[in-house]
Formats: C-alpha cells, structure tokens, sequence
C-alpha cells in the first residue's frame, strides 16, 4: 500500500523505559508472531536467505549486501507492523523497503560497514591480525590453536568498540524509513534512544541468553540423552521459531521506544 512519509517530530522522540519492558520484548515479539507465523517466517528468513546469496557474490558481494541489509531489514519491520494492525500482505513485503528512502537507507548501511571495518582494524593492534585472520578464514580458529591464543582480548576489545556501533544502527531503519529522517541523523538519534534504554537493553539482553540460549541448550541436552531422534528434530525447529520471534522483538522495541501514535500512522509498503 502507497502511503506518505512519516514525519519525525517532538512527540515522536525516544522515549525513557524503565528495565521492566526489556524482558517483554520478547515476551510480545513471541506473541505477534503467532498472529502470522507463515508471513513472518517467511520475512525473517527471507532476509537471511537474500544476504547471505548477495554475499556469495564475488569481490562486491559483502559490502553490497552491508547496503541492503537495512533496506530489507525494513521491509521485515514493515511486516511486523502489517501483522500488527491486522492488515492483508503477500510475501513482497519483504521487498517494500526499496520504496522507502532507499539512498538514506543504503547511507545507513554504509556507514554501519564502515564502523565495522574499523572496529576489526582496531583490534589488530591488540591481536596484530587474528582476529581479522580467523573472519576471513586464513586460520581455522579449532585447528591453529597457538595461533588463536590471544583472542579473547581482541574478542572483548570488538565487542566493545562494535556496541556503540550497533547502538547507531539499532532503529535507524526505522527513522530513516518510516520518518524520513537522513543516514547520519537517524544513526544518532538511534545512538541516543539506545543509550537512554540501556536499563531494559540489559534485561532484554538477560532474556535473550536465557531464552535464545540456555533453555534451548538444556532443552537439547536432555533430549539428546533420552532420544537423538528428538533431539535432532528439535535443533531444526528452534530456529524456525526463534529467529522470527527475534525480529519481532526488534519491531516491538522500536514501537515501545518510539511509540505514541506511532502504529496508527501510514507508512509506505
């Protein structure tokens, strides 16, 4: 459905949530789900699936799939809001983010590969290139053990540099989709929705280990031990329900963060 644009303005500015709402995010991102597994499977993978064939292309495959993701990433949330209010889609959802902002979108992208690369770069002065060695696959991380020995400082130097990273890229979709809001704009103002959530990204955090995690890890372990057969079974359909679910919980954190008339509005699909 053609829609306009919508506009980012005061009212729509993040909001402050308390820890509490972290660990119904994915609570709710189960439960929206279920409205329409098919179409949100089928969205969740479908991005997956689009990516990783966009990244098997040679030489410009990686960083023309950086360019796309938050497009298609758009068009999975643009899903999660057509289930949400109840409205009739066919599967090309997937593809309604090239409707929208499409050079601020593919901005967006840019820079997120940007920061990425740099973050990798940084941590070759902890580990003079492991790291980058063990990502490209030039050292197979369980074979070349001495050579891997160190990595856990370039580990924890990524992660560190890597989370203001994906602070910045977290609703920037989004804002740039469904407001209108320019590349380098909507990565600050996700930057500073994030930062000013930090207490339920904690527990949303908390939840996705324990669920996303350990549960399916014990799950699988007992399984294992009782019937292998059950256990393979199970190990196929986690991901079929986890994975949406995630990004349902995405949707639903942006809309909780974002949110006053926010899911009554029209946006472009």
């Amino acid at each position: 459905m053609a829609g306009r644009a919508l506009t980012y303005d005061e009212h729509m500015q993040a909001r402050r949530l308390p820890f509490q709402r972290g660990w119904a995010w994915l609570h709710e991102g189960f439960y929206l789900w279920r409205r329409n597994p098919a179409l949100l499977t089928f969205a969740s993978f479908g991005y997956l699936l689009t990516l990783v064939l966009v990244s098997a292309i040679p030489v410009i495959g990686q960083p023309v799939a950086s360019l796309l993701m938050p497009v298609l990433s758009l068009g999975v949330l643009n899903t999660c809001k057509a289930i949400e209010e109840g409205r009739k889609t066919g599967p090309d959802i997937l593809f309604s983010g090239f409707k929208s902002n499409v050079p601020a979108l593919m901005a967006v992208g840019g820079i997120y590969l940007a920061g990425s690369l740099l973050v990798l770069m940084l941590t070759m002065l902890v580990d003079d290139g492991t790291l980058m060695s063990v990502l490209n696959g030039k050292i197979d991380a369980e074979a070349d053990l001495p050579a891997v020995s160190d990595l856990l400082p370039a580990l924890l130097v990524a992660v560190s540099l890597s989370t203001p990273v994906l602070m910045a890229y977290w609703f920037a979709p989004i804002l740039v989709g469904w407001w209108g809001v320019s590349g380098p704009k909507a990565m600050f103002f996700s930057f500073i929705a994030c930062v000013r959530n930090w207490r339920p990204f904690l527990a949303f955090s908390i939840a996705l280990m324990v669920i996303a995690g350990l549960l399916p890890s014990l799950l699988l372990g007992l399984l294992g031990a009782l019937s292998p057969m059950l256990s393979s079974l199970l190990m196929l359909v986690v991901p079929l329900v986890l994975i949406p679910v995630l990004f349902a919980s995405f949707y639903i954190n942006a809309r909780d963060v974002f949110q006053t008339n926010m899911v009554n509005e029209t946006i472009a699909d």
